[in-house]
């Protein structure tokens, strides 16, 4: 059954606009439409939502063909090496680079396509081992050792990182804060005259008043706008 198109654009509206009346000027919305229908993206675009997030790359491949040509898409998933080719003559940022192996392949298949990709490199932070992502370490060893200029297909934006699952907000804080200190470390220490290296994506639907007090450029954020996924 179709959706009531009408009364899915006022929903989606009204909570894209309540979101955006919390946000300071400096937080970006990335709206994370993953698994979600193109009929609830079309919704929030209707309403000036740009950047919208996906983690699948059959998903935002689809979605990308059928969606106008200044959508910012975000890819925010695990990305294997064998589909960045699929992914970078789309993607605006991708937010999930959590190896050299595939910072490498980033910069390869965009020398292909003649662009430069903008990317964020994903620091783990959380007590979760599920989670993904550089130690702090291994992202230092990385930019010691050149990558900033070893890739130059690959524009360096900042750092993504996504806090434990819990409730204990300190904990979330404490682990956001970690992220918002190495972020201002390597800062210092690899960009320091690149006004490009500002983002700082952290904080989702659960968590992103938390984030935007640790210092988040960037939240993404999903079920709080569209709901949750079916």
């Amino acid at each position: 059954m179709r959706m009531n198109v009408n009364a899915l654009h006022v929903d989606v509206s009204q909570r894209i606009s309540n979101l955006r009346a919390e946000l300071p000027e400096v937080v970006k919305l990335v709206a994370v439409s993953k698994f979600h229908p193109v009929e609830m993206i079309e919704a929030a675009y209707q309403c000036g939502q740009r950047a919208f997030g996906e983690s699948r790359v059959q998903e935002l491949c689809v979605k990308a063909q059928t969606l106008p040509s200044d959508v910012e898409w975000h890819f925010i998933g695990h990305l294997q090496t064998n589909k960045v080719r699929l992914v970078v003559p789309i993607a605006s940022m991708i937010e999930s680079v959590d190896s050299e192996r595939l910072l490498a392949e980033i910069d390869r298949q965009a020398m292909r396509y003649d662009r430069v990709v903008d990317v964020l490199l994903e620091v783990h932070v959380a007590q979760e081992e599920s989670k993904t992502g550089f130690t702090l370490d291994e992202c230092r060893v990385l930019l010691a050792a050149g990558a900033k200029s070893k890739y130059p297909n690959v524009r360096m934006r900042g750092l993504m990182t996504m806090a434990s699952f819990t409730d204990d907000e300190r904990q979330i804080e404490r682990e956001f804060l970690t992220a918002a200190a190495f972020f201002d470390e390597i800062k210092a220490a690899f960009f320091p005259a690149d006004d490009y290296f500002d983002t700082r994506s952290w904080g989702m639907s659960g968590d992103y008043p938390i984030a935007i007090r640790c210092r988040a450029t960037q939240i993404r954020v999903g079920s709080l706008i569209f709901g949750e996924r079916g």
